[in-house]
C-alpha cells in the first residue's frame, strides 16, 4: 500500500500535514458539536475522539512514506554510482 501511495505521488509531508489537520479538525468538530447539537458534552467528546484517532494513522503513514522515500533515494544513488563505475571500467579497460 505504501509503495502504491508513493507511486501516486503522495509524499510523507502530505501525511504529516493530514495528521496535524486532523488534530485541528478534531477540536473544531468537538467545539461545533458542543455548540450546535443538543445531545450534550458526551456526544461532542465522541466526535472529537473519533476524528482525533485519525492523527496517529496519518503520522504512521507519513513515517512509512518517509522510509520509502529514503529507500528510493538510496537505490537511485546506488544505481547512479554503479552505472558510472561500469562506464569507467569499460572505458579504461577498452572492453577487456
Amino acid at each position: 500500500m505504501i509503495k502504491t501511495l508513493h507511486k501516486m505521488g503522495i509524499k510523507s509531508n502530505h501525511m504529516y500535514a493530514a495528521g496535524l489537520c486532523s488534530v485541528g479538525l478534531a477540536f473544531a468538530s468537538w467545539f461545533a458539536s458542543r455548540q450546535t447539537e443538543h445531545a450534550g458534552l458526551d456526544r461532542a467528546d465522541r466526535w472529537g475522539i473519533f476524528i482525533g484517532e485519525w492523527a496517529p494513522t496519518f503520522m504512521a503513514m507519513g513515517v512509512a512514506l518517509r522510509i520509502e522515500e529514503t529507500h528510493r533515494e538510496l537505490e537511485e544513488s546506488e544505481m547512479e554510482t554503479f552505472g558510472k563505475s561500469a562506464d569507467m571500467r569499460s572505458r579504461t579497460h577498452a572492453g577487456v
